[in-house]
């Protein structure tokens, strides 16, 4: 693969975008392989697949707490380097590089112990039961013993991508997720290792991309390197990195919380069968939203940098590119649902209970799904342009203030049970993004306009 570099100052700004966009978004495909192949093979095991896919489901909200550290200093040091590097302080960025580092090593081998030691009382808060907890616990053992490498590898791809190696950042992924798709079928019925063989495959992967990683940072091809003289903590660039990263990291936690508030209250209206429901439309979730994620997390490098250097004309053309992008593609993707949805939903699992069950399920769910563009959009403006206490206020607004409580309380009305779980995802799209989208508008357009007039650039 060709090591291209791209010059984020020059240039079309919808071609910087996308030629960091393109291969991040292929690279957001890969990412969810790990994941979205577990749940394909293990739903189709013989006999306990609907178990298995329940039981790996409700790992999901120790995975999102594992992925919400990830994304506190990997998300809050990535942009961050960017805009020193735009300002053209290349020391600064490659200490915020190297702190970022220590702390995702740290708090992986914390969370790796802290994770073994409560998972069995944790998993049953979030929902399992006696059927389902020895899958679920089978897989969460093994997951943790790969947190560091899960944190390492993505954590810090996002000082490949800030450099504009949008290739290498995709090839990162590119490693793990290719391996997982063969060791998975090979361990999970070839050697007939069930959920463990499909965490084992997950966590060998990860540790293959965190090497990868780590060569390219300490090699000769990039300008910041991962130095140890960088790696010694300052805890002032560390609070800087946390504050800018806890948006990212409130998104993800706040993830879980609604995982875990969503599977306790399907455990009393709807039982295993609509757990596995939820587990399904979370992981066809996650296949819909990765162009956007991709795009937003494309052009976050791209506005990140010309923040940094003062070009807040190009600011602004990225910020319409992105926004148009996201919305038309969430509404492609709205309709492409509702008129396929049963596919979808066969692409985990097959049973006819459950398909049953699951095609209303995403209907509702789905509803108004052009609505979280507007807070993918927002978001990454925020986060971007190190609006931390923004972007951190709009990620537990969405998910804390407006979809915890709709999740607890909506069932008990109007005998709507277990749709009233459902409704509560659109419900804070519309008013979670739009208020998330127009705060951005009218705060920070009005700052980039002032900064090119004054600046002499549009």
């Amino acid at each position: 693969m060709r090591t291209h570099q791209t010059d984020f100052s020059s240039g079309s700004v919808y071609k910087n975008i996308l030629e960091v966009a393109v291969p991040m978004t292929i690279a957001q495909l890969l990412n969810l392989l790990y994941n979205i192949v577990d749940r394909m093979y293990l739903g189709r095991i013989q006999g306990t697949g609907a178990l298995a896919l329940t039981g790996v489901g409700l790992c999901f909200p120790i995975i999102t707490l594992i992925a919400a550290f990830t994304l506190l200093f990997g998300n809050g040091g990535g942009p961050l380097c960017a805009i020193e590097r735009g300002r053209g302080n290349e020391e600064e960025a490659e200490k915020l590089m190297g702190n970022t580092f220590t702390m995702l090593l740290l708090t992986g081998a914390v969370l790796t112990v802290l994770g073994l030691l409560v998972y069995k009382p944790v998993l049953y808060a979030f929902g399992a039961s006696d059927v389902t907890f020895p899958y679920a616990g089978a897989y969460i053992q093994i997951y943790l013993l790969g947190t560091v490498f899960v944190m390492i590898s993505v954590g810090m791809n996002p000082f490949i991508n800030s450099q504009g190696f949008g290739n290498i950042g995709m090839l990162t992924v590119l490693i793990g997720a290719v391996l997982n798709i063969i060791l998975d079928p090979l361990f999970i019925f070839v050697f007939h290792m069930g959920v463990q063989g499909a965490a084992i495959a997950t966590i060998f992967s990860q540790f293959c991309s965190a090497v990868w990683v780590l060569k390219f940072l300490t090699g000769e091809r990039v300008s910041l390197k991962l130095r140890r003289a960088a790696m010694k903590i300052s805890w002032e660039r560390v609070g800087r990195i946390v504050a800018l990263g806890f948006s990212g990291f409130i998104m993800a936690f706040t993830n879980g919380l609604v995982q875990i508030a969503c599977n306790a209250t399907l455990q009393i209206y709807g039982g295993d069968l609509y757990i596995g429901v939820m587990t399904v439309l979370n992981s066809v979730r996650d296949i819909f939203t990765m162009v956007a994620q991709g795009i937003t997390n494309g052009a976050s490098p791209v506005m990140s940098f010309n923040y940094g250097e003062g070009q807040y004309g190009r600011v602004k053309q990225a910020i319409r590119f992105t926004t148009g992008f996201t919305v038309a593609y969430t509404l492609l993707a709205w309709g492409i649902l509702r008129i396929f949805p049963e596919f979808f939903i066969r692409l985990f699992n097959a049973d006819a209970e459950l398909v049953k069950a699951g095609v209303p399920a995403l209907h509702i769910y789905f509803f108004g799904f052009c609505f979280m563009a507007l807070q993918f959009s927002g978001q990454c403006v925020f986060t971007s342009l190190g609006k931390a206490k923004k972007a951190v206020f709009f990620s537990i607004f969405r998910k804390v203030v407006i979809v915890v409580p709709l999740t607890l309380l909506l069932p008990r009305f109007g005998g709507l049970g277990v749709d009233g779980v459902f409704w509560a995802e659109p419900i804070s799209n519309l008013i979670g993004g739009t208020a998330c989208f127009v705060t951005m508008l009218v705060t920070v357009l009005p700052e980039l306009r002032a900064g090119a007039l004054q600046g002499g650039n549009s």
